[in-house]
C-alpha cells in the first residue's frame, strides 16, 4: 500500500497501530507480527530440537555416515520447524473459514472476494485453535518433539501477545478531535461535528493514491445506499484545488468531503498509509478499521458490525 508521507521509516500512533510505514510504502501491522511470532517459534523449537540426545540406535541407523549423530540432530531440528509452518497454513486456512461463515451471503455474491484475503477478514480464535490442535498430533506422533515444539509455541504466543497488546487493538477509541476543513464551506469542523450524532465510516484517502481511486465507486455507492450512516471522506495532505478537480472528474457523487491539510489523521487513529477506512458507533468509539482497499464483501460484512453497536 502507499504511504501517506514518505519519512523512512516511521510507526503510527496508540490507538491501535495499523501499519508502518517503509519509505513509501506501507505495510498491514497483523500481517508482520504473524510472520515474526512463527519465525520465533520455529527457530526455538528447531534449536531446542537439535540439542537433545540422539533417542537410540533405531534414530542413527536412519543416518547411516560418521556424522550420524549431527544429521539427526538436523532431522530433528527440521521437522519440529516445519510443524510450526503447516500449524501456521492450518491455522490461516481456519480463521478464514471460521470469519466467511458468519457472513456467508455477503461473500456468495461475490464469490471470488471469499479467496481476496487484503480485506483482514480473519478470526483469529479459530486459527490459533486449529494450529494448536496440529501441534498437539504432532506431539502425540513425535514424543521426542514434545518439549521443543510447547517451547515454541509458547514463544510464538507470548511474542503474539505482548506485541498485540503493546500496538492495542483501537477498538473503542473515540473519534479523533482535531480540526479539519469542510471542502464545500471551507470552514472548520471535526469529526464528530460531521458525523451529527451518526455511526460514521471514515474514509482517509487522496487523489493520487490508486487504491484510494480504485475504491472510490465502492464507497460512493454505498454513501448513497446508507442514509443512516455518515460517510466522511477526508482527504490527506491536498489542497483543495486539487480535491475539486478530481471530485469533478467522478461520474458519481461523494459527499461530505473533509481536507486534512497536515495529515494528522493518519498517525490519530494508527495508519500512516492509504487508503485507511475507520468505522465508529453513533458514540463516536471505534469499532473496526481497515488498512488496504475495500472489497464488496468487506466493507459490508463492517458494516453489519457497525449496524449492531
Amino acid at each position: 500500500m502507499s504511504a501517506a508521507a514518505a519519512p523512512l521509516f516511521s510507526l503510527a500512533a496508540p490507538s491501535g497501530l495499523l501499519a508502518i510505514s517503509l519509505g513509501p510504502l506501507a505495510l498491514p501491522v497483523a500481517p508482520l507480527l504473524l510472520v515474526g511470532a512463527v519465525i520465533a517459534a520455529q527457530q526455538v523449537a528447531t534449536w531446542l530440537a537439535r540439542r537433545q540426545p540422539v533417542a537410540g540406535p533405531t534414530e542413527l541407523a536412519a543416518q547411516p555416515g560418521a556424522d550420524q549423530a549431527r544429521d539427526a540432530a538436523a532431522a530433528r531440528g527440521a521437522s519440529a520447524g516445519s510443524a510450526f509452518t503447516v500449524a501456521a497454513l492450518l491455522g490461516l486456512v481456519a480463521a478464514r473459514a471460521a470469519w466467511l461463515m458468519p457472513h456467508a451471503q455477503v461473500y456468495l455474491d461475490a464469490p471470488l472476494a471469499m479467496l481476496d484475503i487484503r480485506d483482514g477478514g480473519w478470526h483469529a480464535g479459530a486459527g490459533l485453535l486449529a494450529g494448536a490442535a496440529w501441534l498437539g498430533w504432532r506431539a502425540l506422533r513425535q514424543p521426542g518433539l514434545r518439549q521443543p515444539l510447547a517451547a515454541g509455541a509458547a514463544t510464538g504466543g507470548l511474542l503474539w501477545w505482548a506485541a498485540t497488546a503493546a500496538i492495542g487493538t483501537g477498538t473503542g477509541a473515540p473519534l479523533p478531535t482535531m480540526a479539519l476543513t469542510d471542502h464545500k464551506t471551507g470552514s472548520a469542523v471535526t469529526l464528530a461535528q460531521a458525523a451529527e450524532g451518526r455511526p460514521a465510516v471514515v474514509v482517509l484517502w487522496a487523489a493520487w493514491c490508486g487504491p484510494c481511486r480504485a475504491e472510490m465507486p465502492l464507497l460512493a455507492a454505498a454513501q448513497q445506499r446508507e442514509p443512516g450512516l455518515r460517510f466522511l471522506f477526508v482527504n490527506q495532505g491536498e489542497d483543495q484545488a486539487t480535491v475539486r478537480h478530481y471530485l469533478a472528474s467522478l461520474p458519481y457523487p461523494v459527499n461530505t468531503v473533509l481536507l486534512d491539510a497536515g495529515s494528522a489523521l493518519g498517525p490519530a487513529v494508527g495508519s500512516p498509509g492509504l487508503p485507511t477506512t475507520v468505522f465508529y458507533d453513533a458514540r463516536g468509539r471505534r469499532v473496526a478499521a481497515h488498512f488496504g482497499m475495500l472489497n464488496a464483501a468487506a466493507l459490508q460484512s463492517r458494516l453489519e458490525r457497525l449496524r449492531q453497536h
